[in-house]
């Protein structure tokens, strides 16, 4: 950036859990050696910023600027390596920003289990101000036909979205899929499964009328209450949802050799339940973060399906009603932060 532009921007901070994200003005940042400084586009909101909002991911680097769904233009490249991230190129950021590529998950593949990993919108500033930057290495192409506050979900929900499907086998292991939990993720994931010709069943909060008959809509073949029992043993559950009741009642609706993937990076305590739940070979997984694989695979795959985001969309002065929406389960798909202000879903 040269000198004569300018040299502060607009954030929204977290100064310390519990508290609301501020605006404040703030230094625009440099792009160092291998990153890209990024005009942000879109920002879209999940609970992970919710869990970071309330404490619940200790450790936190506040004063933060939150926000891991980047869509971005490139306004700078800085360093070898970075001339393949042209100008004006736009982009999507993920919630991994940096692996050390030496330990030995990395070796393996698994640099999502990276010890030395770095996250964005938790140990880096995030996408909720007018700048960002980001290793290049960590960035995405945004696929053809996806507008910033369309393409902004699929960073997070889709993907995480997306290796949790991948967790329950293919189509002919997991034929039938229970969505606990039917916000952003689901939203995506059930497009998914649908493409690949499995049967989808939705679970949501008891009295969620409008949740159910969005489920309904993208196609699940039935919807219940999260503590229902679906009319058929399911093959695998996926569990969106924090909350750790669900997975007792996840493993009485799969059949025996089922699997219950939990896909939140933060949930409140699992009850204590029969081991006649857990018998007969059934499996409980979490979902730790994602690669860059995954990214590469759903971001190619998306477009073929093709996957349709539904956004809610609220101006940056807005985030914090943004967040209350989300933590009230009031929106049908997912938050998005459009930085160039606009107002209407």
């Amino acid at each position: 950036m040269s000198s004569q532009r300018r040299a502060t921007m607009t954030a929204a901070i977290l100064a310390r859990p519990g508290e609301r994200l501020a605006l404040a003005a703030k230094p625009i940042p440099s792009p160092a050696p291998g990153q890209v400084l990024l005009e942000v586009l879109a920002c879209g909101l999940c609970r992970t910023d919710l869990h970071i909002v309330d404490g619940e991911l200790p450790n936190a680097a506040l004063p933060l600027v939150l926000g891991h769904q980047i869509v971005g233009r490139v306004a700078e490249s800085a360093g070898p390596g970075s001339d393949e991230l042209a100008t004006g190129t736009v982009v999507g950021v993920p919630w991994l920003a940096h692996t050390c590529g030496r330990c030995d998950h990395c070796a393996r593949g698994n640099e999502n289990l990276c010890d030395g990993a770095r996250f964005t919108g938790y140990d880096r500033d995030g996408g909720l101000a007018e700048y960002a930057v980001a290793e290049r290495e960590y960035c995405f192409p945004i696929p053809p036909g996806y507008p910033p506050l369309q393409a902004a979900p699929l960073l997070c929900a889709g993907l995480i979205g997306y290796r949790a499907l991948r967790m329950t086998g293919n189509r002919e292991a997991a034929p039938r899929i229970g969505l606990y939990g039917f916000g952003a993720a689901a939203h995506i994931v059930c497009q998914v499964a649908i493409w690949e010709r499995r049967e989808v069943f939705g679970f949501v909060r008891s009295g969620d009328e409008r949740g159910a008959a969005f489920a309904r809509e993208l196609g699940a073949v039935w919807v219940g209450s999260s503590l229902d029992h679906p009319p058929v043993p399911l093959d695998a559950a996926i569990i969106f949802a924090p909350v750790g009741n669900l997975v007792p009642a996840a493993l009485a609706a799969v059949r025996k050799g089922g699997r219950v993937i939990c896909a939140g990076i933060h949930m409140s305590d699992i009850p204590s339940f029969p081991y006649s739940l857990l018998w007969g070979e059934r499996c409980i997984q979490s979902v730790a973060n994602l690669t860059r694989r995954d990214g590469s695979e759903f971001l190619t795959l998306a477009p073929t399906i093709p996957v349709r985001t539904a956004v809610t969309v609220y101006p940056l002065g807005r985030v914090n009603e943004a967040l209350a929406d989300l933590r009230a389960g009031g929106i049908d798909g997912a938050a998005v932060v459009d930085m160039h202000g606009a107002a209407e879903t």
